[in-house]
């Protein structure tokens, strides 16, 4: 079958992509800005990638075109499939048909650490030696890709994204999956361009409930409300718990949260010793032991592939250090996440140390302002704060950085000139700091532009 996907270069569409070659299909694709590192992967695999969504595309014969969330109506490639009655689908859907049939789903969803999670659990596979098929919203260095599938294997680790699947399908993508073993991590609002609430993402969640089977598992912490009330609709699998009061218990032995003793129905399983730090990391560790173990993974065997597990990138990911000044890269764009993020650094540089955190509020949800009123407080555990954002343009802030951080005090410097920012950075920034980028974009390429702008200042003033 030759596929051709709108919307190629997203990370789940490309991951698609990757999935669907292997599984010996043709694939072709197209988007808006064909951009690396996707582009650069794709074309590695053989997949042909045009750039833009041209109504002329249909002259490619595909026999099926594949539609990412990406695309609306008035999109001129879509508005010529419509008309001439062609077939088409959606991302998860395909996947759903194609490939996910006869395969142990495990899903993990959840507003926060979902990318995490997945590449917890399929490292877990890998290192046992029983290398799951994957499509992960991220990479991490172990697994090297983002997306792996293999026929042969009868495991499948999927990030289940709570977002809708396409314009013609406004559930979530997850409804799709029809996982047999589910993590639900946690559950906060989010993506208030498409829900007014969280009372709406929890029915989502509850028809993700309604297709797990009752041979199945559902993984979740013990504490969350949101939870106990998508579980309150109705629930018919096993249900397994992590956390304070879990079945499953993490008991930290440092202060980082690196080394802690793992506890299931208070019987030890094995000493967590790890590079990654902060609570979050130890709770995602336990759901990922639980599900690893429902799908026949002993915990001790789990324990050991996370103490080699070497994290997610753009998950405080180090990206450079000059003078010893260094530069964090993160994912964080929720400001329970943003909050998450500074604890995980702060247990890990001590509180002597100082953070400089660089926010860039793009996601949907943060340009639109519902969750802006949040951030001071997300903030409190940065020692400065940079805001980049603008009222105007294609980026546009619904919102005044100023008013809404003013909070922050002299600690905040917000404006929207980018070269302005990494020179306010730079400027601040002395030996010993740790600043944290975070961003659920490519902010303009501010990393390596805060490296070099260190680098200059440093051959101009060497003390």
């Amino acid at each position: 079958m030759h596929i051709h996907i709108l919307g190629i270069c997203g990370t789940f569409m490309g991951g698609l992509a990757l999935i669907a070659r292997s599984a010996g299909h043709t694939v072709t694709g197209c988007d808006a800005g064909v951009y690396p590192p996707m582009s650069t992967q794709l074309r590695e695999q053989g997949i042909a990638l045009v750039e833009g969504f041209d109504a002329d595309q249909i002259g490619l014969k595909a026999d099926l075109y594949v539609v990412g969330n990406v695309v609306s109506r008035g999109n001129p490639l879509m508005e010529a499939i419509l008309d001439r009655g062609l077939p088409y689908t959606s991302g998860p859907q395909w996947l759903a048909d194609h490939v996910l049939q006869g395969q142990h789903v495990l899903a993990v969803a959840g507003t926060h650490g979902k990318t995490t999670t997945s590449s917890m659990l399929a490292w877990i596979f890998e290192h046992a030696g029983q290398p799951a098929n994957f499509l992960i919203g991220g990479v991490a260095p172990d697994l090297q890709v983002s997306a792996r599938f293999d026929a042969t294997r009868r495991t499948f680790v999927i990030e289940a994204d709570e977002y809708d699947t396409a314009f013609f399908d406004k559930r979530s993508k997850f409804i799709h999956y029809r996982p047999r073993t589910a993590i639900l991590n946690n559950l906060e609002f989010d993506h208030a361009d498409i829900f007014p609430d969280l009372a709406a993402i929890e029915t989502q969640f509850h028809h993700l409930v309604r297709t797990i089977p009752q041979t199945g598992c559902i993984i979740r912490p013990a504490a969350s409300d949101a939870l106990d009330r998508v579980l309150s609709r109705g629930c018919w699998s096993h249900v397994q718990t992590f956390g304070a009061s879990g079945q499953w218990r993490a008991e930290p032995e440092t202060d980082n949260g690196q080394r802690c003793r793992i506890l299931q129905e208070d019987r030890l399983q094995g000493t967590l010793d790890w590079s990654l730090s902060g609570a979050h990391n130890q709770m995602n560790a336990l759901a990922a032991l639980a599900a690893a173990q429902d799908a026949g993974i002993a915990p001790t065997e789990g324990i050991r592939a996370l103490n080699a597990f070497q994290g997610v990138r753009r998950r405080l990911e180090l990206r450079g250090e000059v003078d010893h000044i260094a530069v964090y890269d993160d994912f964080a764009h929720h400001p329970t996440a943003i909050a998450t993020t500074l604890d995980g650094l702060r247990h890990r540089v001590g509180h002597e140390a100082r953070i400089l955190a660089v926010i860039e509020p793009r996601s949907n949800t943060m340009k639109l302002g519902t969750m802006a009123a949040l951030l001071p407080a997300s903030l409190a555990g940065a020692d400065r704060v940079f805001c980049y954002g603008t009222t105007e343009g294609k980026q546009a802030l619904g919102w005044d950085p100023r008013q809404v951080l003013a909070p922050l005090g002299d600690r905040l410097w917000a404006g929207s000139d980018l070269q302005a920012l990494v020179r306010a950075v730079c400027a601040a920034a002395r030996p010993g700091d740790h600043i944290l980028v975070m961003s659920n974009g490519s902010f303009g390429g501010i990393h390596q532009k805060l490296l070099d702008g260190l680098a200059h200042r440093t051959l101009q003033d060497p003390h």
